[in-house]
């Protein structure tokens, strides 16, 4: 298992947009359009010319998970496109921990302190995950930076970074 930053690759595109698809609209019934998260289609300008991130995770040449950070200002980012195929959930490859880590170690090595991010209300899975890596639920009018999401009755959670 090898954990990359996303370098332009059309394969590799097309197969993280498979994941992202089987995440939301196979696994989790969300119905979220690709024309919802443009984002995917840009991720060298969305995300790493602001000086973000956007990690992917390959069993051999296939992508099996993503982790993507977006800086909203100096000190905010949101984590976003947190996905794996369920078969790396969990043990023996606990693929989510491992790309969380590098998201982690990459926000503050650039100095973010507050993390934010969205997920849907019925995504309990990931709400058990974010809870214990100490994010705390916040109500939408707490958030205090703007960024789109495809919201789908979304929890909104906030991380305080530590040195």
């Amino acid at each position: 298992m090898k954990i990359k930053s996303y370098k332009e690759n059309p394969h590799h595109l097309a197969q993280l947009v498979d994941l992202v698809n089987f995440c939301q609209n196979i696994e989790a019934d969300l119905s979220i359009k690709f024309a919802e998260q443009d984002d995917m289609f840009q991720i060298p300008a969305y995300y790493q010319a602001k000086g973000g991130e956007f990690w992917l995770a390959f069993e051999e040449d296939k992508v099996v998970g993503s982790i993507a950070l977006l800086p909203v200002d100096t000190t905010t980012a949101v984590l976003k496109k947190f996905f794996t195929y369920p078969e790396f959930r969990g043990a023996p490859e606990h693929l989510g921990a491992q790309l969380y880590q590098q998201f982690i170690d990459f926000a503050k090595e650039k100095g973010f302190v507050t993390i934010v991010l969205d997920t849907p209300e019925g995504e309990h899975r990931s709400h058990g995950f974010y809870e214990k890596k100490g994010f705390v639920q916040i109500k939408k009018e707490e958030l205090t930076v703007d960024y789109p999401f495809p919201d789908r009755n979304s929890r909104i959670y906030e991380l305080k970074l530590k040195g």
